[in-house]
């Protein structure tokens, strides 16, 4: 322990730079500033550090012109004049370390906690591709995740990647809080890109508890961070996942969320003078979206795999908006939160009928397969006929498959709700016992 520990300071030691390029302020618009690099080799990417007096603003490369470049500062730039210092930094190396468990980074590894944290001895490349198709592994076995809905109708297996889709206030975070405590993995690596403050507390200390986090690294970027940081952290949470998978562990991937992610890149791209046309979005989105979720997934020969939830925040519970449009398409399955669900106090509120696991129907038995066909189909057909249900224009007795849809409908629904350490298999005998009531007759007590 202290041999690593030692190897870790001198790690540490060995990136500090006693020598570092100085630029001057040429131009300053926005929160982005230009400075002359003075013949310094500078790349996108690499950090600065702007002086005002006796205030120190740090900042990233976000484009180069000739001998001009842009950094898009971490802060405001009120103070800031043509002519004040630009110190240059190294680009920001990673790297990871087993000690992260547990702990809550930034996402340059920096601790949020209060306490120190030695980089780790490898550097990793935050935006390293995906393993080479052809060799990875096809999805794994079945995940016990504690919750019936997911353990049933749409399953979880190891190396799957799903979205998760909901609007605000629909309990998103709480579905992926208890996925984070219920989903058996080696290690959970949580990145909370854009939350609030108060959230990412909230979080760590009541919903994933001091047992939640034995096992976790929290990265997190709150809201008021700087685009390019915020935009970052879904990148090192991915990276940190990449590194236990690399020692051949399972690892639970939350990230929540993409569409904060999508935003900041928004931001800057903008900064980087890309135009916005996708729908607000500039067209390098889908690709840095695809570029993320495909690291996660199955890995190939001694790695481990990476079982991902990328959470999505749909305005207005616009399914065709395009980050969720975008995402669908990379994705191994989606989940969606209803808003009308949760307000009539059912949680999680996933719409069945809306949601799909694409590890179906190879993860289940035909058997298991023709019970979830016989409960979907009963969903799908409530859901259809709920108006009339509700505002009492249908008659008993008129669709026997409408009848049987709304005798069982209770019970479906509270079978959506049961949340137990049960496991598949009894979650299952539930499951059968919800559609059973749908055989019985209407004067049946």
């Amino acid at each position: 322990m202290m041999k690593n520990m030692l190897e870790e300071m001198h790690a540490a030691i060995a990136m500090l730079s006693p020598v570092r390029p100085v630029g001057r302020i040429t131009r300053v618009a926005g929160g982005m500033v230009q400075f002359r690099c003075n013949g310094a080799k500078v790349s996108v990417g690499h950090r600065a550090v702007l002086y005002v007096g006796q205030r120190s603003i740090e900042g990233e490369v976000v484009v180069i012109n000739g001998e001009i470049a842009g950094l898009l500062l971490d802060g405001n730039t009120d103070g800031v004049a043509v002519g004040d210092r630009v110190v240059l930094h190294d680009q920001r190396v990673f790297a990871p370390s087993g000690d992260w468990v547990g702990r809550v980074i930034d996402p340059d590894g920096n601790p949020l906690d209060g306490r120190t944290l030695l980089p780790g001895l490898k550097h990793v490349n935050r935006f390293a591709p995906p393993p080479p198709a052809h060799l990875r592994r096809p999805m794994g076995e079945r995940l016990e995740t504690g919750l019936a809905v997911f353990n049933t109708l749409l399953p979880i297996v190891r190396g799957q990647r799903i979205g998760l889709f909901a609007g605000s206030g629909v309990g998103k975070s709480t579905l992926v809080a208890d996925l984070a405590k219920g989903v058996t993995a080696d290690v959970i690596v949580i990145g909370l890109v854009g939350e609030r403050g108060r959230e990412v507390r909230h979080f760590i200390s009541e919903v994933l508890g001091p047992e939640g986090m034995k096992k976790a690294v929290v990265v997190a970027a709150t809201s008021d961070r700087a685009p390019q940081i915020r935009r970052r952290c879904a990148s090192s949470a991915m990276a940190v996942a990449e590194y236990f998978r690399d020692q051949g562990k399972h690892v639970l991937l939350l990230i929540d969320s993409v569409t904060r992610f999508c935003e900041a890149h928004r931001e800057v791209s903008a900064a980087q003078g890309e135009p916005a046309n996708l729908r607000g979005y500039p067209a390098s989105t889908a690709a840095a979206v695809a570029g993320l979720c495909e690291r996660a997934g199955p890995g190939c020969g001694e790695m481990g795999d990476i079982t991902a939830v990328f959470s999505v925040l749909v305005a207005g519970s616009d399914m065709e908006e395009p980050v969720a449009d975008m995402l669908r398409g990379v994705l191994d399955g989606h989940i969606t939160l209803d808003r009308e669900i949760a307000e009539r106090g059912r949680f999680p509120a996933v719409d069945v009928v809306r949601s799909v696991s694409r590890s179906l129907p190879a993860a289940a038995s035909d058997k298991e397969n023709a019970i979830i066909a016989q409960a979907r189909g009963l969903l799908a057909t409530y859901a259809k006929s709920e108006l009339m249900v509700q505002s009492g224009l249908y008659e008993a007795g008129s669709d026997p498959k409408i009848d049987a849809a709304v005798r069982c409908h209770d019970a479906l629904d509270a079978f959506l709700t049961l949340q137990d350490q049960r496991g598949t298999l009894a979650h299952f005998a539930k499951l059968r016992q919800a559609i059973a009531s749908s055989a019985m007759r209407p004067d049946t007590p």
